[in-house]
């Protein structure tokens, strides 16, 4: 499920002055007012949420509408969130204020075609805090096995299942491009390497359930800080 969330800055600020670990942080702030999730920050394993992008993708003007989707496998999280976020119409996205002018539950439709919103991470070596890069290595078929590995993983686990499938998790793929995020926690600074794609298909889902799973959850890593959020490419381009 997912939740459209319509707000309004009630300062003037640069598009940069937010990044991943704030909106993170917006999210946290409502989970925490909750009995069920105050305490979900400090869980150790997934965190089973991802976000989108602020847009438009501009710079924050008084007044101007901006908007942000969350999504998640877990229905209780979102319903949550929905709660608090209209209980609250005032909040700060960091140390910035906003008015919460809307927030719309919604389900996407699973279609065969994906398309990254967000920029899929994975670690080429996590103990070493070393991430894949396409540029660098040119392994195309480590990163659809381990695509593959963290996916089967956090739905097994989210589900308590053990499937499994053959094969590979997508049958054709449109590399778009890598990207650095530059993210800041604090007075640090943390680079993370990235790729983004124009398709991501599946002839044939025979477990839509899994599909359905990634669309809500996000691929990769580090989903809860907003990396990996899935669209379907009907959806974009039907605006």
């Amino acid at each position: 499920m997912r939740l459209l969330i319509k707000f309004k800055s009630d300062e003037e600020f640069e598009y940069s002055a937010i990044n991943n670990y704030t909106i993170q942080g917006f999210i946290y702030s409502f989970l925490k007012r909750s009995n069920s999730f105050s305490e979900y920050h400090d869980i150790d394993g997934f965190k089973y949420f991802c976000f989108s992008n602020i847009f438009p993708v501009s710079d924050f003007k008084k007044g101007e509408l901006k908007k942000i989707i969350i999504s998640s496998p877990n229905f209780k999280l979102i319903k949550t969130l929905e709660r608090e976020l209209k209980r609250n119409k005032s909040a700060y996205l960091g140390k910035y204020p906003v008015k919460i002018e809307s927030v719309s539950l919604f389900k996407a439709r699973l279609k065969r075609q994906f398309i990254t919103s967000t920029p899929i991470i994975l670690y080429q070596d996590a103990r070493k805090n070393y991430y894949f890069s396409m540029k660098k290595t040119h392994d195309f078929q480590f990163f659809m096995d381990r695509l593959k590995e963290n996916a089967l993983k956090k739905y097994n686990l989210f589900y308590d299942d053990e499937y499994h499938f053959e094969g590979n998790i997508f049958d054709r793929l449109e590399y778009a491009r890598e990207v650095a995020v530059r993210l800041k926690k604090a007075d640090k600074l943390f680079i993370v390497i990235g790729t983004l794609w124009k398709n991501l298909e599946k002839f044939n889902m025979d477990n839509k359930k899994f599909y359905n799973f990634l669309l809500d959850c996000g691929l990769g890593e580090k989903n809860s800080l907003g990396f990996g959020m899935l669209n379907t490419v009907e959806s974009i381009k039907n605006g």
